[in-house]
């Protein structure tokens, strides 16, 4: 049995204060592990205000045998059942009807004996688990170890204080509405809200989220569009924020840690300051906009948020890449633009490794001949990628025009004499160059004399790639047949001429101080939003692993996906190495947690589904979502009230789930503002 400490509230107690005669609603008549049936009328229906599809109910235990054990047993309703004398009813209605006689209302010609018997039907209730008294403390089992003959039962309906502390069960013993505690919303059942409305006792009832649930955590939030979705991640972002704003020390340790935990078991308060980076596809995190009264999280946290923007705006920083300086960044940009392309060449081309030499930047005096080798090799290869870019049009910094490298004077360069690329050349001159040798190759005699002399080829395998992309020919002395470089001019729109350092350090920097950081994406097509934000992933998950792996303490850092499905791997993608899978299952180590957003649940990768703990749920439009969504937690219980929906009056209503809660509670979400 899962055992969960029940979040007791001064005042009232359970056993006592639930069993009150005004909120009777009926007996059971028959009950096993999962399932109860209970007998309700039509008056008791009406006493307690309704009994909607997901109502909480008790079901109180009459023990004859031993008065000091009280056990109450968690309903909640599912849907009408039958009774066995429900044909006797209907064949009598139908008798009824067939009279012309009125069965309703106060000019009923029913006898009381009959309307008496006419206003009995059935409920079917799913057993969520049992209250039960341990010496002095009342604890909630998400099961049921022992249940008695249905007779010894009677059921009420949980309001008030009661149902505040059933929709805010935890795993641990908090109160909620504590410090570390953020009211998300108020309990609400249906679409429909005739009684609600009328019932202070439970439509006051606040919900509240530990955001130490979502911290490292996986959370998910589907419904269609104009459900209420970015809402619910602005309140998340806010509850953050404040936990955040609590942590017990402002600044991260660089140094080795002996043992880290990232909550302090006391107090329930993060350790260090927790970074916030959102991905905006839609630009309404970071620009204010009228649905958040004029506002957004950006101005509720402008001294610690910072804005980054794909094109030059005002307050913003420009997420480009000097490509000819940040080699590696760079190069990673083009291998994303072309990881759909399945072409040979362009294949050898992203396995094309940009990485330093050992030593590659110490004086060449004091090298081993391996490392002159390399480095000379690296040079080389550098050298002809900056080619490819001058070629596709990338604006060439004013102090990275020249590049300079061994052309090795005494056989290859003797092939184009009049330019000397060991006392540095123009990029322009440096692409005349490698065409020239490149076309030479057809007529092998020096490139065989240097591969006799040097015991390798002049050209590795990297730069025959390079070389292949750049003068868009598949053999020497050809002519051009395949794209090339011209596959990449689309992404000049990504460099700047201008920086030297990149922006995705300047983020890591920002979320291990603590701060929020907003990647505003709304301007930039679908292939570019996946490009930044693989990039930038991939980024954070390299530094939080090398941090864990060094004994390094990681601040929690929360990733927010609006539109996911733009950004993760589909469905039936089966590649678990890419960045979003990697998180979904390894996050949590690192202090990683994502919180994503979509329409689909069938959208997303099944591999991000199964190692997700936290979820609100929205309207779904189809049964294809809603039979995923069955495979998850008890939501088979809410498929089909998910599939109704009422645009105008049900923004915000979800069902939620988060990793302490025993049982998913229906909430409306609070609208999120800055006032």
């Amino acid at each position: 049995m899962n055992l969960i400490k029940t979040i007791t509230h001064s005042g009232y107690d359970i056993f006592k204060d639930g069993q009150n005669s005004d909120l009777f609603i009926g007996r059971p008549f028959y009950l096993d592990f999962n399932i109860a049936k209970i007998l309700v009328a039509d008056s008791w229906k009406h006493k307690v205000k309704g009994i909607p599809e997901g109502c909480f109910l008790l079901a109180f235990y009459d023990n004859p045998y031993d008065e000091e054990i009280n056990e109450t047993f968690l309903l909640r309703v599912l849907k009408p059942t039958s009774l066995p004398t429900d044909s006797i009813v209907v064949s009598s209605l139908i008798e009824y009807y067939k009279d012309n006689l009125n069965t309703s209302g106060k000019n009923s010609e029913l006898d009381d004996f009959t309307r008496y018997e006419f206003s009995f039907s059935g409920l079917e209730c799913r057993v969520l688990g049992t209250f039960y008294t341990n010496k002095e403390n009342i604890e909630f089992g998400a099961d049921v170890e022992n249940f008695y003959s249905a007779n010894n039962y009677k059921v009420y309906k949980a309001t008030d204080k009661i149902l505040a502390s059933i929709v805010n069960q935890r795993d641990s013993d908090i109160s909620f509405g504590g410090e570390n505690e953020f009211s998300i919303g108020k309990v609400r059942y249906s679409s429909s809200k005739r009684f609600f409305l009328e019932d202070n006792s439970i439509s006051s009832v606040e919900v509240y989220i530990n955001p130490n649930d979502m911290l490292g955590k996986r959370t998910a939030l589907f419904g269609m569009t104009r459900t209420g979705k970015s809402n619910t991640v602005k309140k998340i972002i806010e509850a953050t924020s404040e936990i955040s704003d609590s942590a017990i020390k402002s600044s991260l340790p660089n140094t080795p840690l002996s043992s880290f935990e990232p909550i302090d078991k006391n107090t329930g308060k993060p350790i260090y300051k927790v970074g916030q980076l959102i991905f905006d596809i839609n630009g309404e995190y970071a620009n204010a906009n009228l649905q958040d009264d004029g506002t957004a999280i950006f101005d509720m946290y402008k001294e610690n948020t910072t804005r980054y923007s794909t094109i030059e705006k005002d307050g913003f920083k420009v997420m480009k890449v000097n490509f000819y300086n940040d080699i590696v960044a760079g190069f990673d940009l083009i291998k994303n633009s072309l990881v759909e392309d399945k072409s040979d060449y362009i294949k050898s081309l992203c396995s094309v490794d940009f990485d330093e030499p050992e030593n590659y930047r110490i004086d060449m005096g004091s090298k081993t001949s391996d490392e002159r080798k390399a480095t000379i090799e690296y040079d080389k290869k550098v050298a002809l990628y900056k080619c490819c870019l001058f070629k596709a049009g990338f604006k060439v910094p004013t102090n990275r025009n020249n590049v300079k490298f061994n052309g090795h004077v005494s056989t290859i360069n003797t092939l184009c004499p009049n330019i000397e690329p060991h006392k540095s050349i123009s990029l322009e001159q440096a692409s005349t160059w490698f065409e020239t040798i490149f076309d030479a190759m057809e007529d092998r005699t020096e490139f065989n004399n240097y591969r006799n002399e040097k015991d390798r080829e002049y050209f590795d395998e990297d730069m025959m790639a390079l070389l292949k992309f750049f003068t868009r020919k598949n053999r020497p002395g050809s002519s051009p047949t395949v794209s090339g470089y011209r596959k990449i001019r689309s992404l000049s729109l990504l460099h700047t001429d201008l920086s030297d350092d990149s922006f995705e350090s300047d983020i890591i920097k920002a979320l291990r101080h603590g701060n929020i950081v907003i990647v505003d994406l709304s301007q930039g097509q679908p292939s570019i939003q996946r490009l930044y934000s693989e990039k930038i992933c991939n980024g954070i998950f390299k530094d939080s692993m090398k941090r864990f792996i060094d004994s390094k303490a990681n601040n929690f850092i929360q990733f927010y996906f609006e539109e996911a499905h733009n950004l993760f791997p589909q469905k039936e993608d089966k590649d678990l190495s890419q960045v979003y899978n990697r998180i979904a299952k390894e996050g949590a180590k690192l202090n990683i947690g994502m919180i994503y957003a979509t329409q689909e649940v069938s959208s997303i990768s099944s591999n991000i589904l199964k190692n997700t703990q936290n979820w609100f749920i929205a309207h779904l439009n189809n049964e294809d979502e809603t039979k995923e969504l069955k495979k998850f937690y008890d939501f088979s219980d809410f498929t089909s009230s998910l599939i109704k929906f009422s645009a105008k009056n049900d923004q915000g209503f979800v069902r939620m789930k988060t990793y302490s809660n025993p049982f998913i509670v229906p909430v409306q979400i609070d609208r999120f503002s800055a006032k």
